[in-house]
């Protein structure tokens, strides 16, 4: 199967008062490490991004760590190493997809060896990774990371955000898979019919001084101005203007879907 696929890690290129957008097949990435007057010095985010050339599904992880970027490392390091097993699951029917990664994913993240890798880092990292295949969108969460599915017909319920921001969990020497019950979320949403929006962001967008983008549809308004390349890049730019620290990686791509979502019967 041909794929497009790409990964970084903060370590590598952090970005630090810089504004990098990049198109990966038909998603919009976009980074910026963090003004330096503001006391940053270091990028401990990380992505990575497999997108099926038959426009019919994408797999994505986002990653927002600190202390270092070794835990968001060693994540896109594991999953690299399952990427055969989730390449060949990924020509199935969505709901099958779904159920069979996720349970590739939390069965290797609760494996002894992954937990002992763990041990051997410093820091953590917060784990969101998104899968649409056809129609549907599907997310495993760990932390805070944000995933909103922008789309007229939400908009009008005021929903935009999929997941939610949960706190004090991780994957790292910090563990939430050493817990007696690991915790994190996940979830499933059908996409509607016409231009769906899906938008991953770490929390440096949500939280910069002297904006307001931890209301979803502030964001939502900007990109129907400025469209998905041109919205990311303003988003960036706004966050770089008013003196953010923390770094901020977007991930946002557009999916036109045909089918028709579901509506209430009468």
């Amino acid at each position: 199967m041909n794929i497009l696929e790409y990964s970084w890690v903060g370590s590598e290129e952090p970005y630090l008062d810089e504004i990098s957008i990049q198109h990966i097949g038909r998603m919009v990435l976009g980074r910026f490490g963090g003004n330096r007057n503001a006391g940053q010095n270091k990028n401990e985010d990380g992505c990575l991004l497999w997108i099926g050339n038959n426009e019919d599904w994408e797999f994505t992880v986002l990653l927002d760590a600190h202390t270092t970027a070794e835990s968001a490392e060693l994540v896109i390091q594991t999953v690299k190493s399952l990427k055969t097993e989730i390449i060949a699951l990924l020509v199935l029917p969505p709901g099958e997809v779904f159920e069979q990664v996720g349970g590739l994913l939390l069965k290797q993240f609760k494996s002894q060896d992954f937990k002992a890798e763990c041990k051997k880092i410093k820091g953590e990292t917060a784990f969101l990774c998104v899968i649409r295949k056809g129609s549907f969108l599907w997310w495993l969460s760990i932390g805070d990371c944000i995933l909103h599915l922008f789309h007229p017909e939400l908009a009008a319920f005021n929903e935009y955000q999929q997941n939610h921001r949960s706190f004090y969990e991780w994957v790292g020497n910090v563990n939430t898979f050493d817990l007696p019950v690991p915790c994190y979320s996940s979830g499933t949403k059908e996409l509607r019919r016409g231009r769906n929006h899906i938008f991953l962001t770490t929390d440096g967008l949500t939280e910069c001084p002297h904006t307001n983008f931890a209301e979803p549809k502030e964001i939502f308004n900007l990109f129907s101005m400025f469209g998905n390349e041109g919205g990311v890049r303003e988003l960036l730019k706004l966050i770089k203007d008013r003196d953010v620290r923390d770094s901020t990686t977007i991930i946002s791509w557009i999916i036109e879907a045909e089918h028709e979502g579901s509506k209430p019967s009468g």
